[in-house]
């Protein structure tokens, strides 16, 4: 596992446990030396669980629109910052420098990244783990969202099985590599058929 791309807030949220556990989440990851893939933005939980990774010696990895970096919201300090022209070309890029993504909480454009990769798992475009770092239960509505979605016939349920969901990040980052090393293992296994 060399890099996780982070799908996360521009804001903070209304309660401190969020940026708590993304600055928990980035000196985790950087002590594992599990480098960040995220938005590139310097505000929010963006710019916490970057600043986190920074410091305590891990890479970050930015990729922002120019339109975002013209409103000066671009993280200057990072290992690296790739500016791209559209929202598309940017979850493409944070997909191809990632070997696995976690959800944070977020708004609108976190989920709209967490689903497109989840589509592409599907798909078979991609074969990488999916995880929802669940702070103060912040995703527990969306699970239920996708439960009733089986219910109804419109998930299949191997698909909704395959999400990680933990509010603990020791643990997320343990069941993140455990699912990887699986899903290589049958990946290189299929392959091979």
């Amino acid at each position: 596992m060399k890099s996780i791309a982070v799908f996360c807030g521009a804001n903070a949220g209304n309660n401190p446990k969020y940026g708590e556990a993304a600055a928990k989440l980035g000196t985790l990851m950087a002590a594992q030396r599990v480098g960040l893939v995220f938005g590139g933005g310097k505000v929010g939980l963006m710019g916490t669980i970057a600043d986190a990774v920074l410091a305590a010696g891990g890479e970050a990895v930015g990729v922002i629109p120019q339109s975002l970096v013209d409103r000066e919201v671009a993280h200057t300090g990072l290992t690296e910052q790739h500016v791209v022209k559209t929202m598309h070309e940017r979850k493409a890029l944070m997909a191809s420098k990632s070997d696995a993504f976690i959800a944070m909480p977020g708004g609108f454009g976190t989920l709209d990244e967490v689903n497109e990769i989840i589509t592409w798992n599907q798909l078979g475009i991609i074969k990488k783990p999916v995880a929802f770092y669940n702070v103060n239960g912040y995703f527990d509505k969306f699970m239920e969202l996708i439960a009733h979605g089986v219910q109804e016939g419109f998930i299949k349920p191997e698909y909704s099985s395959n999400l990680i969901v933990e509010e603990d990040a020791e643990l997320l980052l343990q069941k993140i590599t455990k699912y990887a090393e699986a899903v290589s293992e049958d990946w290189v296994d299929s392959e091979r058929i």
